[in-house]
């Protein structure tokens, strides 16, 4: 692994970097491009999605790239309308053969849907591919508490991860203090928020300032001190490297608290809400 990106071991001991590369939008030869090039710089945290429609994208990445794919760590994603359990084999099969993978280094259902209600049936399968060697952690995008006590209930196993909306608009405090507690690691999607004026804030600026850091590079340091593994996308190679040079210096308690208090009832982003929200 790359030891210049600190990293966080999970509860099953799959270790990975507190920081990789969202991939959504990456697709074709410039999206391989770009991935190729994170991985270059030293990004190993790669995450994709079936819905993404470019696990291949990232597979023609890795064979692109000289480092050793050991060294690697690949997230792909099973979607909502394969969550049965014979669908969600198939697509976990169908997601290596796309990406030309023998195995994903962490594979996760992407939302509970449910009022579909097959979660379970889809953690099973998970399960069961965990155990045939195709995955080596398992875990889960936007489950409750509520979800991830049923999937432990039902079937004994917990997740190793549970990658939410997380962002300075809405830092989930009470669901990352959940996690914590019961030794799920938080992981953070759209973790520089969707919406243009999180770079205009007037209280990142100002730390920013202090800092001579970009406002980026002090919301990706807030998550690292937060213990969320981020995942921000870029396809410049210059924001690639901005987003990964958060390690040489560190917020206080007062600016963690400032950041805190930007927090909002409604911060989601595009109102998806995991209690409602069917994603297919």
């Amino acid at each position: 692994m790359n030891k210049s990106i600190p990293e966080i071991t999970l509860h099953d001991g799959l270790t990975l970097p507190v920081i990789g590369l969202g991939t959504y939008n990456l697709n074709g030869n410039a999206g391989a491009s770009a991935i190729n090039h994170a991985i270059d710089i030293g990004y190993r945290l790669i995450d994709s999605a079936y819905n993404y429609e470019n696990e291949g994208t990232v597979g023609e990445a890795l064979r692109r790239s000289s480092i050793p794919r050991e060294e690697l760590r690949i997230t792909s994603k099973l979607p909502g309308r394969y969550q049965t359990y014979d669908k969600a084999v198939t697509t976990i099969q169908e997601s290596l053969y796309r990406a030309n993978l023998d195995y994903y280094d962490l594979y996760l259902i992407h939302w509970p849907n449910p009022i579909q209600d097959d979660y379970v049936e889809a953690w099973q399968a998970l399960i069961d591919a965990k155990k045939w060697g195709l995955i080596r952690s398992i875990g889960v995008c936007n489950f409750l508490p509520k979800h991830l006590e049923r999937l432990e209930k039902e079937t004994a196993v917990k997740p190793s991860i549970n990658q939410i909306e997380l962002h300075p608009f809405f830092n989930q405090e009470a669901q990352r203090k959940w996690h914590e507690a019961n030794n799920i690691q938080t992981q953070s999607w759209s973790p520089l928020a969707r919406v243009k004026n999180v770079l205009e804030n007037e209280t990142l600026r100002n730390i920013a300032n202090h800092y001579n850091k970009t406002v980026s590079q002090v919301i990706l340091r807030w998550h690292y001190q937060l213990g969320s593994i981020s995942i921000p996308k870029s396809a410049s190679p210059e924001r690639q490297r901005e987003n990964i040079s958060i390690f040489d210096f560190s917020l206080n308690e007062t600016e963690m608290s400032e950041i805190a208090k930007l927090t909002r009832p409604d911060g989601r982003q595009k109102d998806q809400d995991p209690a409602t929200y069917e994603e297919f």
